[in-house]
């Protein structure tokens, strides 16, 4: 995550060595304001994503410490460049290829071993790290790493999620309530956090989905809900039913 800390800005300004130090340390921050402005996956093959790379740097060359947060204005200079891009050339990037039924779940009930499958694959990209790979691929690469770090303090990996994610559509429907309820109530995912489990009971109580939905379903819930609270632009649109459910 980004670092709002007022020196290591001032000090970008003028020490190119620790700039490009401080860009590369900040690039899932880049993508995810990239993500928000254009709607849509921007990988580093894409324009766009130059456009953001160097709209973060004039934030930084512009910044005054007085002025406020470095974090906000950031992502405001990033998302008006993307703007006046998108108006110019008034057309969207073609979007990354990945499959986007992985975590919704969209498989037939009959055929479960197809979320596996795609479940493996994103394994087997992690562990080939050192051979390479596509920049977007490097992206949702980095992305699995760090949420499959966040989920260990939970007690179980991103690769869990092949088993326990839900297929049937209604079954979906429930586990979105349950998410949303998880981050419109910011006190109910602290508690979450903090306790590293999911309060079962209370979203019982704030979204009305059966207590046995919320067990069976327990590690896709609080992994849903991780990806969606933070910068995982890449892995949030697994879950764009929520997505669209929390758009107002």
């Amino acid at each position: 995550m980004i670092s709002n800390a007022k020196d290591d800005v001032v000090r970008a300004q003028t020490d190119q060595e620790f700039m490009n130090r401080f860009i590369q340390e900040n690039k899932r921050f880049i993508m995810a304001c990239a993500y928000r402005s254009v709607g849509h996956f921007v990988t580093e093959s894409d324009d766009e994503w130059s456009i953001a790379m160097i709209a973060f740097h004039e934030a930084v060359m512009n910044y005054e410490p007085a002025k406020g947060d470095f974090k906000a204005l950031a992502a405001t200079v990033i998302r008006r460049r993307l703007v006046d891009y998108q108006r110019s050339e008034a057309r969207y990037s073609q979007e990354i290829s990945v499959e986007p039924y992985t975590m919704d779940g969209d498989v037939d009930d009959e055929d479960p071993s197809a979320l596996q499958l795609e479940i493996r694959q994103k394994e087997a990209e992690i562990s080939d790290m050192s051979s390479g790979g596509s920049p977007g691929g490097s992206a949702v690469r980095d992305e699995i790493e760090a949420v499959q770090e966040l989920l260990g303090e939970y007690g179980f990996s991103f690769f869990d999620l092949a088993d326990c994610s839900p297929k049937a559509e209604k079954t979906k429907k429930r586990c979105a309530e349950a998410v949303i309820a998880l981050l419109e109530d910011p006190e109910l995912f602290r508690k979450m956090r903090s306790s590293k489990t999911l309060p079962i009971k209370e979203i019982v109580k704030a979204s009305g989905v059966p207590k046995k939905i919320l067990e069976r379903h327990r590690k896709y819930i609080i992994a849903a809900a991780e990806i969606l609270n933070g910068e995982y632009p890449l892995l949030a649109e697994y879950m764009s039913y929520i997505r669209k459910a929390l758009s107002p």
